[in-house]
């Protein structure tokens, strides 16, 4: 079985971004990048796929700039096979991205792909679905457990009133959540060797695929400066406050 995995370069979860002068985005110069971390989730499980001899091969790909090989490497490094790079200097909406990962997987015939539930950056936890409602595959998201077997998967995914147990033939669609597992750290070894491995670099001709610019972003602002808190001197205070300053009791 064959897994495909699509990942994503995003600022350092450590790393506080902040705006351009102009408003037309966020500044990422000089900015250390890294692997969105549901991603690494999802190679995760997709090596421990194949390390229990389910899966024969873990395929990861990225769309982006020449820079998303950086990332590629890392999951490499982390245990996936190969890699494919969509390169493009634009910045894509979800559903172009989805729509060139759709044209990869035509290309790879992969029997499950995996996604990490959305990236953190955007947040905007689509493209996993467009894809599935594009390739016309069963999907199943926010899955915190997965099994094989045989020719069906099943995936124990967090809903708002506690777990729910799916069961879908392959090919299929996953997105992963936090709780599916703690991915691990890329050796100095497996660095090494990553470095070997195949990357292959592709087009979006190559793939015979035509965007269309579904949306404008036309102005990005930071958050407003939280207040700093009052102290009170006692209970009867503060309930006073709430009361009448806030009014929420």
């Amino acid at each position: 079985m064959k897994i495909l995995v699509p990942v994503k370069r995003v600022v350092d979860a450590n790393v506080k971004v902040r705006v351009k002068a102009d408003n037309s985005n966020v500044d990422t110069a000089n900015l250390k990048m890294a692997l969105n971390p549901f991603c690494e989730i999802a190679v995760e499980e997709a090596v421990r796929l194949k390390e229990a001899g389910i899966a024969t091969e873990v395929v990861v790909v990225s769309v982006g700039p020449k820079t998303v090989q950086e990332q590629l490497r890392t999951a490499m490094a982390l245990g996936a096979d190969r890699a494919i790079h969509v390169e493009t200097e634009e910045e894509l909406v979800s559903l172009s991205i989805a729509k060139l990962l759709h044209a990869v997987q035509l290309k790879e015939q992969a029997q499950l792909v995996i996604f990490g539930k959305q990236s953190i950056d955007g947040d905007n936890n689509q493209t996993g679905q467009m894809l599935a409602a594009l390739a016309d595959m069963p999907q199943a998201t926010f899955a915190s457990e997965v099994k094989i077997d045989g020719e069906t998967i099943v995936v124990t995914r967090e809903v708002d009133g506690g777990l729910q147990t799916l069961k879908m033939p392959l090919p299929a669609v996953v997105t992963v959540d936090l709780r599916l597992n703690e991915p691990r750290y890329a050796s100095l070894p497996n660095i090494m060797k990553a470095k070997r491995k195949p990357l292959e670099i592709l087009s979006i001709p190559d793939l015979g695929v035509t965007l269309k610019a579904h949306q404008t972003v036309l102005k990005v602002t930071p958050p407003a400066e939280r207040k700093a808190g009052i102290m009170v001197s006692s209970v009867e205070e503060l309930v006073e406050k709430l009361k009448n300053e806030a009014k929420v009791i």
